[in-house]
C-alpha cells in the first residue's frame, strides 16, 4: 500500500491505475473525496445500485491502492481519501 511519500514505485503505480480503470471505483472515489467528513460505507452503499458485495470488493481494491484508508466503527465503516497518494500518482502521471 503506498505511503505518503512523494515517489510511488512502479507497482503502487500500476495498482492505482488498475483499481481506477474501473468506472465504478472512480465514482466511488469520487464520492468519498467529495465529503467534508468520512465517508459512511452506508452512504455510499445507497448512492450505487450494487449488492453490499460488489461494493465491500470495489472498497477492498481502492484501499489495497492506498487510495483509501478505512476507520471501523463496530460493524461500521467510514472511509477517507487519502489524498496525498491520489497528489502522487497524478503528478507521475502528468510526468508522461
Amino acid at each position: 500500500m503506498p505511503t505518503s511519500k512523494t515517489r510511488l514505485t512502479d507497482k503502487e503505480f500500476a495498482r492505482i491505475s488498475r483499481a481506477l480503470a474501473e468506472p465504478r471505483r472512480y465514482e466511488i472515489l469520487k464520492q468519498i473525496g467529495a465529503a467534508e467528513a468520512p465517508c459512511p460505507c452506508s452512504a455510499i452503499h445507497e448512492a450505487h445500485d450494487i449488492s453490499a458485495a460488489t461494493l465491500s470488493h470495489h472498497i477492498k481494491e481502492l484501499e489495497t491502492a492506498g487510495l483509501v484508508a478505512i476507520t471501523r466503527e463496530g460493524k461500521f465503516m467510514n472511509l477517507v481519501l487519502q489524498r496525498d497518494v491520489l497528489r502522487n500518482y497524478l503528478d507521475r502521471l502528468a510526468k508522461i
